[in-house]
């Protein structure tokens, strides 16, 4: 019973990844400029966590803050397909259908709309409660590169805000006026628990990883090309190099088993990463703990070449 009760966990959680087939889509900005989003549709906030009005207020028409959800829908400056944050006025947003890393090249962008390009500070979290402070939004720039203060590049980040720096505050939209928030470094990263994939000290899948794979294999093929990120990770039980070896055999095994399951169906890189017991997600105090830290994750990055690209732009 416990073991399904695990197992329905794992699989409610995919579930949670609802994905559109698809490839990048170049996205238009008020501006006509063009954005590239790797990942397409699911690389926008969608959902609102909190929205706190600046004042003055903008005009009740200009303060929907679902407006700033999903893709751009601009239209013109007197259509309210955007929302203007009121001066001093802050919005907070969540990615759940994916997150964000600070990956090559410019990281999210800022759908900033209308006549006047407002100053706003960014700030990320992984979880909605400890934030880093990623840049601002002035004189026209909406793009960000994480890079640039700093930001980790191992962490994967659900939740931005956005807090307006009260320069322009005398218009019917007071305040920055946004219409979307994409993340261009968009990723999806799903954990799963080595006991429903392996036996203990084993790295050969068991039977009941076939319908988690299967089921994992689902929402990959959702997204037609991208990068598979595979990690190997153990508990502390054992010597160091051994954990490494055995979360390397483990991460291959999948691997393996995705590329039968994709095989023809898509167009997808993978890069293997074992970490052993270097990365536990909770100190390895008990079995519980222990049982958490026994994980194969998997990290849907955007695809191989887009990174390529961006390379040979700069030569």
């Amino acid at each position: 019973m416990r073991f399904i009760f695990i197992l329905a966990i794992i699989l409610f959680s995919a579930n949670n990844y609802n994905l559109y087939s698809q490839e990048g889509i170049i996205y238009k900005n008020d501006k006509s400029k063009s954005i590239y989003l790797p990942l397409g549709k699911i690389s926008f906030a969608d959902s609102i966590v909190t929205f706190n009005i600046g004042k003055p207020l903008p005009y009740k028409k200009f303060r929907d803050s679902s407006q700033a959800l999903h893709e751009p829908n601009y239209r013109s400056y007197n259509s309210p397909e955007y929302v203007s944050l009121g001066c001093k006025g802050s919005l907070t947003v969540a990615f759940t259908n994916n997150g964000f890393m600070n990956l090559s090249g410019n990281d999210l962008y800022i759908f900033e709309v209308g006549p006047s390009a407002e100053a706003a500070k960014i700030e990320i979290s992984e979880d909605g409660i400890n934030w880093i402070f990623a840049g601002d939004i002035t004189g026209g720039k909406s793009s960000l590169e994480l890079s640039d203060e700093n930001i980790p590049i191992d962490k994967v980040y659900y939740f931005l805000r956005i807090t307006d720096y009260k320069e322009v505050c005398k218009s019917k939209t007071a305040g920055a006026d946004i219409d979307a928030i994409g993340a261009i470094n968009c990723v999806i990263k799903l954990s799963i628990n080595a006991d429903l994939l392996f036996d203990f000290d084993d790295y050969k899948l068991i039977d009941s990883a076939n319908e988690i794979l299967n089921h994992i294999t689902e929402e990959i093929l959702k997204i037609e090309k991208a990068t598979l990120l595979i990690e190997g990770h153990t508990d502390s039980n054992g010597n160091d190099n051994y954990n490494m070896e055995l979360s390397k055999k483990r991460s291959v095994s999948v691997k393996e088993k995705l590329l039968l399951l994709l095989e023809e169906k898509g167009n997808y890189d993978f890069i293997i990463e074992n970490y052993g017991e270097s990365k536990p997600k909770v100190l390895n105090t008990s079995e519980f703990n222990m049982q958490l830290n026994r994980r194969v994750e998997i990290t849907i990055l955007p695809p191989s070449d887009y990174y390529k690209s961006l390379k040979d732009t700069k030569n």
